[in-house]
């Protein structure tokens, strides 16, 4: 039988020049085909239809394991790890993920080897070794996926929700696996897990496979590719899994379930089993639902709850991992307040339920959502090819071909009676409400199984119900009005002249402006940056922390007004900087200027709201203690930056001073602040230099040329840089501290070796040598001595000072240890590089290159690379073609210099600094380490701030505002 390739008429986007074909394998493995000439990276994504649904009663986790097992090794490719050091040494990366009804394996490479990757790829799926060895050791590492996940209290809030089902129903099952489900309890059954792993394979079979593959060769080239490789996949023409329908019977709903969780803050769920809007997707009835439920403009649920001082945010939808089933939920986060009136809040969203059938569907609101969705569709920013494959194969298995390019983005057919269908299914009679808070502890008397979290179940009728939408707050909720940020104009600017790079268009002591029209994408969307730099922002704790409750403010007051821009595709964000905050706007072009001068307009006219202030503070507060219970290698990460930047305030202080602060000393602070400010703008996208230059000009009048403007101009020699300290060489600096949470068993290190200060040359030698050595720290580190889930080595820059980094997280070795695991194998693979030959240094320097030169693939990438070169004070915009030019000539002997210099463990310019965090339960060998003498050439770090003020700075990258060379 051959394969049988369909002309299927693919509904596309207007922008997408690429081509597609269906292809159907002889073995019935379904395939999609993709070519596009322009691509730098190949792609491709295989969906198997066999999730953790079909794990074997009492064997949970085994499909998640078996997707664990497959990157091992194969009968052709026998080496350990083949696939992916292939992939890392081709500029490539690669991953898989386990759901209810599918397991997805993917990965990209660079173009000219994308038939070596694909050929090892399909392995997977042909005949997969899975020694007994490699099962052993993987067990550990699933087992330390489950152990990183016990203290987060997403996984832990999921599985609650699992738990509360139907025993019966699939959904119920614990679905990660972990050492006592894989190892221990199959063990004392007498299983050979093994041999369990081979049996559950056999499920793996081509009529339940879908594979996406995207090349750029035409489609004749890739299709032969795929028949060669892939027409070997067995099918044993197993059934796929057929979900039984709803997984809550009537005893798990009318609860109301309240859960202590890990982490401060209060959250709330209100959800209710629906119908799954994939049997409707043309009509879209929980689209429609969710915007109107999870609108935040004026009249909404949430700008009521949040005025009042209740919530922080609110998030509606329907989401599901089946299509048999699916849940509609509102889930938000309350302020102390907020939990106390969660009563009130439950009414207020049945309230607006009511309002809804009450007020009838508008043809209206689906026509406007319907034109957004379709704008959004047809202008689309380009992806990765990795990520394209990974969305698109999910619709292949849930809708015709045709349609396998659009999915259920773009519902078309009005159908109120759909919307009513749903509407009548969020009844106080079908809902479950799941309320997380600490406030509970002492009042719980139940534990979920698999990670022990506290709950209890009291019922809710709708009775109940009724009497809490009778006492829910008089505010009026009404329907959205039309949404004025729908962009009507969507035409290509005319740009005189083709500019490579950004330019300076305007520049005077208040401001200066970059400027790069669209040369490469030809969409109607635009990028701007206002960076405010404000050097008053950050010179005491109490500073940092007023500026970050100014900035948090500032987006509070907005979010009512701007959230229909956010809907039609034009977004915004302030954030907080080293040098003061920064305002970005993206999106289409049309509004943009309305939505640009409503935010300057806030900034100027900022007052702090009282009710506001305390909401945002206490919110505020409650997530700087949550570090607390972040993961240790987060807390490693957080002390080495302590370590590195100058002027870098401690946790504990900024919390000390928020904790302090009040609203009118904000209010004090805020005129302060602006009253030295300059502004970096970065203009880019489908617009012409005048109008970029008077948008400029319009915030140059808005802010400084006011009457009564607090904003004053900032003098050239104010000008705040934040510099890195240098590591003594040939001195290995290390601090140890214990984990903040000593509940979490996972200890952690992360060894830093910085090595220079942005320079072209060094740069490609750093880079090639991470390219050349993470995947063997990794197969190592994780794979050989499976000391942790988490494990990596790779690149980092701090303000333009270049160094390596490997973490580790780890409940099995302590961090002394593991630090002692990353020297010896530093140590081992000395030879490694010492005896690279010419042609594996060749290869591994075209693949940099290969990776260097792929292209932006839409106007953030590219507006962020300009940005980064601006914000960092380098300006190299051509970065790329200076170090590609540079690699082409560089010698190998340059390069194992480089590394016998820099980074070898005895190297005479090696500069390091190990930061080891231990748990609990290495509390032991934290007394023994810091009770031990320091051993020759290195430095223990006790106090972060003494050692800081004894070491140098790199030097500023920065030129300030009068100072800015193009060299």
């Amino acid at each position: 039988m051959a394969a049988a390739a369909g002309n299927v008429e693919f509904i596309r986007a207007r922008s997408d020049k690429r081509e597609y074909r269906r292809l159907l394998l002889p073995n019935a493995l379904e395939c999609l085909l993709i070519s596009d000439a322009d691509t730098d990276k190949a792609a491709a994504c295989m969906e198997v239809g066999v999730g953790s649904f079909s794990d074997p009663e009492g064997l949970e986790g085994l499909a998640h394991f078996l997707e664990h097992m497959l990157f091992y090794a194969s009968e052709k490719y026998p080496g350990e790890q083949d696939y992916t050091k292939y992939i890392s040494e081709h500029g490539g990366s690669s991953n898989a993920f386990t759901s209810s009804e599918t397991t997805n394996f993917y990965f990209d490479v660079n173009t000219d080897n994308f038939e070596e990757a694909l050929d090892r790829f399909a392995q997977f799926f042909i005949k997969p070794l899975m020694s007994q060895d490699a099962v052993l050791r993987e067990i550990k590492a699933v087992d330390s996926e489950h152990k990183k996940n016990l203290l987060s209290d997403g996984w832990r809030m999921h599985q609650l929700q699992k738990h509360l089902a139907s025993k019966d129903h699939p959904y119920h099952k614990f679905s990660t696996g972990s050492w006592e489900t894989l190892e221990t309890k199959p063990k004392e059954r007498g299983l050979d897990i093994r041999l369990e792993l081979l049996k559950f394979y056999e499920n793996y079979s081509a009529n339940l496979m879908h594979l996406v593959v995207y090349g750029k060769e035409s489609l004749d080239c890739i299709q032969s590719l795929v028949e060669s490789l892939f027409s070997h996949v067995k099918n044993t023409d197993q059934r796929s899994f057929k979900c039984p329908s709803q997984p809550l019977s009537a005893e798990h709903l009318q609860l109301l379930v309240k859960a202590i969780p890990i982490i401060e803050g209060d959250y709330l769920k209100i959800s209710w089993p629906v119908t799954p809007n994939i049997q409707f997707y043309k009509e879209g009835p929980c689209r429609y639902l969710s915007h109107l439920i999870g609108h935040e403009g004026e009249g909404s649920i949430f700008h009521i709850i949040k005025e009042l001082g209740w919530a922080m945010d609110l998030v509606a939808g329907a989401g599901s991992d089946s299509n048999e089933y699916s849940f509609f939920s509102v889930g938000m986060r309350l302020t102390d307040a907020g939990h106390d009136h969660m009563e009130d809040i439950i009414g207020m969203v049945f309230k607006y339920i009511h309002l809804l059938k009450e007020d009838g569907i508008h043809e209206w609101i689906f026509d406007e959502l319907a034109s957004i969705n379709e704008t959004e569709f047809h202008y689309q920013d380009n992806v990765h090819p990795i990520s394209y494959v990974t969305a698109t194969v999910s619709s292949m298995r849930l809708f015709p071909p045709e349609e396998w390019l659009v999915g259920e983005s773009l519902p078309s057919k009005y159908a109120p009676n759909r919307i009513n269908m749903i509407l009548d299914e969020l009844s106080p009679e079908r809902v479950r409400i799941l309320c997380e808070s600490k406030k509970f502890e002492g009042s719980t008397n139940c534990a979920e199984p698999w990670y022990n979290t506290s709950y209890s179940i009291e019922n809710v009728t709708p009775y109940m119900i009724k009497q809490w939408i009778q006492k829910a707050p008089t505010e009026k909720l009404y329907l959205p009005k039309p949404n004025i940020f729908v962009p009507k104009d969507l035409s290509l600017k005319e740009v005189p002249d083709k500019v490579t790079f950004p330019t300076i268009l305007r520049k005077t002591p208040l401001s200066r402006l970059w400027y790069k029209p669209d040369m490469l994408f030809f969409t109607p969307k635009v990028y701007i940056i206002i960076d405010f730099h404000c050097p008053l922002s950050s010179h005491s704790p109490e500073a940092a922390v007023s500026t970050s409750l100014f900035v948090d403010l500032l987006v509070d007051y907005l979010n009512a007004y701007a959230y229909d821009a956010q809907i039609a595709g034009l977004f915004f964000s302030i954030y907080l900087t080293s040098t003061g905050f920064q305002v970005s706007v993206g999106g289409y072009n049309d509004k943009m200027r309305v939505l640009l001068h409503a935010i300057m307009k806030q900034i100027v006219n900022f007052v702090v709201k009282p009710n506001r202030f305390s909401a945002l503070k206490e919110t505020s507060v409650k997530d700087y203690q949550n570090f607390n219970f972040s993961q240790p290698y987060s807390q490693a990460s957080y002390y080495l930056s302590l370590i590195l930047e100058e002027k870098k305030w401690p946790l504990v202080e900024k919390l000390q001073a928020l904790s302090k602060l009040e609203s009118d000393s904000l209010a004090k602070f805020v005129p302060h602040l602006l009253s030295k400010t300059y502004l970096e703008c970065y203009v880019q996208g489908n617009i012409e230099p005048g109008e970029a230059e008077s948008i400029v000009q319009e915030i140059e009048d808005t802010i400084f040329n006011t009457p009564n403007s607090v904003f004053k101009p900032m003098s050239p020699s104010q000008y705040l840089v934040k510099r890195v300290i240098m590591l003594e060489k040939e001195i290995k600096c290390c601090y140890q501290i214990e984990g903040l949470n000593q509940k979490n068993e996972n200890s952690s290190v992360v060894q830093y070796i910085q090595v220079h200060q942005d320079d072209a040359l060094s740069n490609i030698k750093l880079e090639l040598f991470s390219l050349i050595s993470s995947q063997p720290a990794f197969n190592q580190l994780r794979t050989v001595e499976q000391l942790g889930y988490i494990t990596y080595l790779s690149l980092r820059s701090d303000r333009g000072v270049w160094a390596l980094e490997v973490v580790i997280q780890s409940t099995v070795k302590d961090p002394s240890y593991l630090d002692s695991r990353i020297d010896e194998f530093f140590k081992t693979f000395e030879s490694k590089i010492h005896e690279l030959s010419d042609k594996d240094f060749k290869r591994n320097v075209k693949s940099l290159i290969d990776s260097k030169l792929e292209k932006f693939k839409n106007l953030w990438e590219e507006s962020g690379f300009y940005w980064g070169e601006i914000e960092a004070g380098t300006l190299k915009f051509d970065r790329v073609e200076s170090e590609v030019a540079l690699l082409r000539e560089l010698k190998k002997e340059e390069f194992i210099e480089f590394f016998d210099e820099y980074i070898k463990v005895d190297a005479p310019q090696r500069r390091t600094v190990s930061v080891q965090v231990f748990s609990g339960n290495h509390l032991a060998e934290f007394k023994k380490a810091i009770a031990e003498a320091d051993p020759p050439k290195t430095c223990r770090i006790t106090d972060i701030f003494g050692f800081k003020r004894s070491r140098p700075l790199h030097r500023s990258l920065k030129g300030g505002p009068g100072l800015i060379t193009m060299d």
